[in-house]
């Protein structure tokens, strides 16, 4: 047996349905890579918060909330996926610890730099996988990888994972993220091969915006 199918043969049960495996961690993002500003930075969380405010943490703040290591892979809609990955950061169920959610919150926006968005179920973003990195395998995120916050959602097709977090929407009501209003699937879990909006059930999600 080849090494690259002694891998494959390790790896079987954790490669999802449609996915390949790939070496390394390839870089994929739509547009350019922002420039991290610290005095600038914040992480809000807004919209339907239990105390009708928002929150906001400045970058130095992060270090004073609780953090996690998360072992998982990614799964690119595409195709590739990449396994290994050892992330270190905020449990993103925090965000509701620290910022409770109004009742009838059923969803999350997670924005990022450029107006980037991605929505997601509440129990996809609370889910104990999901975190808001700033380390991959002991190190810094690289700028391009999403540096200084990257949401991790293993689970879910790596557009649910916005590189460059700046925000958390509290929503009552199901939105359609960036990639979403193009096509993609508005869930995204990657083990029901759910890629494209053309799979999604009868009313399984939002209508996509008006061109």
């Amino acid at each position: 047996m080849t090494s690259e199918r002694a891998e494959t043969a390790g790896t079987a049960g954790r490669i999802p349905p449609g996915q390949r495996l790939v070496h390394g961690w390839p870089v994929s993002h739509y547009g350019p890579v922002p420039r991290f500003r610290p005095e600038r930075w914040n992480l809000r969380v807004f919209g339907a918060t239990a105390s009708g405010g928002t929150h906001e943490w400045a970058f130095d703040d992060l270090a004073t909330l609780p953090h996690v290591t998360v072992v998982a892979d990614l799964h690119c809609a595409s195709g590739p996926t990449s396994t290994g990955h050892e992330w270190y950061g905020i449990p993103a169920g925090t965000v509701l610890d620290v910022v409770p959610p109004a009742p009838g919150v059923t969803h999350v926006m997670a924005w990022a730099e450029y107006g980037f968005s991605a929505n997601l179920r509440l129990a996809d973003f609370t889910s104990p996988q999901t975190l808001m990195a700033t380390h991959h395998d002991g190190e810094p995120l690289t700028a391009e990888h999403g540096f200084p916050l990257r949401l991790v959602v293993p689970h879910l097709y790596g557009y649910k994972s916005p590189k460059w977090l700046r925000g958390i929407e509290y929503m009552t009501a199901d939105r359609r993220g960036f990639w979403e209003e193009r096509g993609y699937h508005n869930v995204a879990d990657a083990w029901a091969q759910q890629r494209w909006s053309y799979q999604e059930a009868e009313a399984g999600g939002p209508a996509a915006a008006a061109p």
